[in-house]
């Protein structure tokens, strides 16, 4: 998801980023090689962008070899929501496994199998959320298939020993490939009805049935 969501950003035509991350990966070297990634407006080091591990291509790693523009920095740093916070115009971008109608978020476990580990979400979340226009964002595919070729929606009604990586007080913009859906301050039908309006089509209807089942669907024209 990074490397294709810098490529997409690479050739938007925005300019002047900053870089802050957890990660360093080949996504920034496509910024930087795009023009877009400059760290001009960098709201801690003015000119250097901030990561605190890198994975990648060898040039990935031959462009942050003694670069001077570039600081690596103790992830618990990098990660502070406190020093996040206090940047202005942060925009944090993270991937998730799956997200329930009342929009708590997994990017942990598929049920009780454990895939990943916590990571820094949930700092970039309320980093984000903290800083001054800032914006935060959760990102998923609308279904997955498994290992027998089943398709499953990736929006579900309710999780079923899934991990919450990130409670849904914190889950702001959430985005698939049918759109993007804002979740601050909303009620909990209000949720269940933007998470079902950027699920799979397929899955739409059952989602519903789900909801009003769960007694979190009001919506009276479908």
């Amino acid at each position: 998801m990074p490397n294709t969501v810098g490529r997409l950003i690479a050739e938007s035509g925005l300019r002047d980023l900053s870089m802050h991350t957890e990660l360093c990966c080949d996504a920034y070297l496509d910024l930087y090689n795009a023009g877009a990634l400059t760290n001009r407006n960098s709201g801690l080091q003015r000119g250097k962008g901030i990561y605190g591990i890198a994975f990648g291509s060898a040039p990935l790693y031959d462009w942050i070899k003694e670069n001077p523009s570039l600081h690596a920095c103790p992830l618990e740093f990098v990660n502070s929501p406190e020093v996040i916070g206090a940047m202005d115009n942060i925009v944090s971008i993270n991937s998730c496994i799956s997200v329930d109608l009342y929009g708590q978020v997994c990017a942990e476990s598929a049920g009780t199998r454990q895939i990943s580990g916590t990571g820094g979400q949930l700092d970039f979340l309320t980093g984000a959320a903290m800083s001054k226009g800032g914006k935060a964002f959760l990102c998923l595919t609308s279904t997955h298939t498994d290992r027998n070729g089943t398709r499953h929606s990736n929006i579900v009604p309710t999780f079923m020993g899934d991990i919450v990586t990130s409670p849904r007080s914190q889950a702001y913009f959430m985005v698939t490939e049918y759109g993007a859906v804002n979740l601050v301050g909303r009620s909990t039908w209000e949720r269940a009805e933007r998470l079902i309006s950027i699920a799979h089509p397929d899955y739409r209807e059952s989602l519903i049935r789900a909801a009003e089942a769960q007694h979190i669907w009001r919506r009276s024209n479908k």
